[in-house]
């Protein structure tokens, strides 16, 4: 699972004020607008710019490609309950057979039977399977999930999100992101 970038959009990369991005997935970008209404409002400092630029007739800026923000925004400790963030916390894989098709979610142990619609009881399942599991416990239906549920921190999900990164990174965004990455030798 890819997020659709495209250079032609110009966003920019916006980083909290400790210099990494807001979130990783989805990548944290704002429109050129938008960051250049930051600029002026003097809410972001531009780090990097691409070649394009807007003019008024009276004004003249580069596009900022990378901005980070003034003041910092705590980032929150416990990421919202949602289908996107079960599905990212599971990887985008069926946590029965791993498919990454036809993603719905699953309750491990079923509504029918007293569960809850809970991180500690939602696993991201294809269709198929949830079909197959239907409303069976998990050893009646000789499924069980490849993790047991678990409540993410924003830190899972941001490490989770590194995996699937956008289908477009701006070689300004590279030296911002993913810093836990191999470094090649010189």
């Amino acid at each position: 699972m890819t997020i659709a970038v495209t250079q032609e959009l110009s966003p920019a990369l916006v980083l909290n004020a400790d210099f990494r991005p807001l979130s990783y997935y989805p990548l944290s970008l704002w429109s050129w607008q938008d960051s250049i209404k930051a600029v002026f409002l003097d809410r972001v400092t531009i780090l990097a710019e691409y070649d394009r630029a807007v003019r008024s007739p009276t004004y003249s800026m580069r596009l900022p490609s990378v901005v980070c923000l003034k003041t910092y925004v705590k980032p929150a400790r416990h990421p919202a309950f949602t289908r996107f963030n079960v599905f990212l916390r599971d990887r985008f894989q069926c946590q029965y057979c791993g498919s990454p098709h036809e993603l719905t979610f699953d309750h491990v142990v079923p509504r029918s039977r007293g569960g809850l619609t809970t991180w500690d009881n939602v696993v991201a399942a294809c269709s198929p399977c949830n079909l197959r599991k239907g409303g069976l416990m998990p050893k009646a239906a000789g499924m069980i999930p490849q993790q047991k549920p678990f409540q993410p921190t924003v830190h899972d999900l941001h490490n989770n999100g590194r995996l699937f990164p956008p289908n477009h990174l701006h070689e300004s965004w590279v030296d911002y992101l993913y810093w836990d990455s191999e470094l090649d030798p010189e």
